[in-house]
């Protein structure tokens, strides 16, 4: 079983930086990507940014890209995001996500395994 545990979150002014981690733990963790996701309130969740976990590949919502850059440590299996040029529409609770799954996808029922999220408030 893969546990994942967020952290990083709080206030930010808008313009301003934050970066999460999400730590991953388990017998056996190799998952096929890994994923953050957003929910803000009375707001369905939403994709922010996925990557491959072998190979490194990203894939970026429109609404973040060129702000938010996803990494990866492999040693620590730990993810990343680092959340640059914030704006207010991005305060939401984070939440990661592993995928075991061979296919490309940003649907969160696609996603196996769920941290329990870290709040983001950005105040403008």
């Amino acid at each position: 079983q893969v546990q994942l545990v967020e952290s990083g979150g709080g206030s930010v002014q808008a313009g301003g930086s934050l970066r999460l981690s999400c730590a991953a733990s388990g017998r056996t963790f190799s998952p096929y990507a890994m994923a953050w996701f957003r929910q803000a309130p009375g707001k369905e969740r939403e994709f922010v940014a996925r990557l491959s976990w072998n190979y490194g590949n990203t894939l970026y919502a429109d609404s973040v890209k060129g702000r938010f850059t996803i990494s990866r440590d492999n040693a620590k299996n730990t993810v990343y995001l680092q959340m640059n040029s914030l704006k207010a529409e991005d305060t939401a609770v984070y939440s990661c996500a592993v995928s075991h799954r061979a296919i490309r996808t940003t649907v969160p029922s696609e996603y196996d395994n769920w941290g329990q999220g870290t709040q983001v408030t950005v105040s403008s």
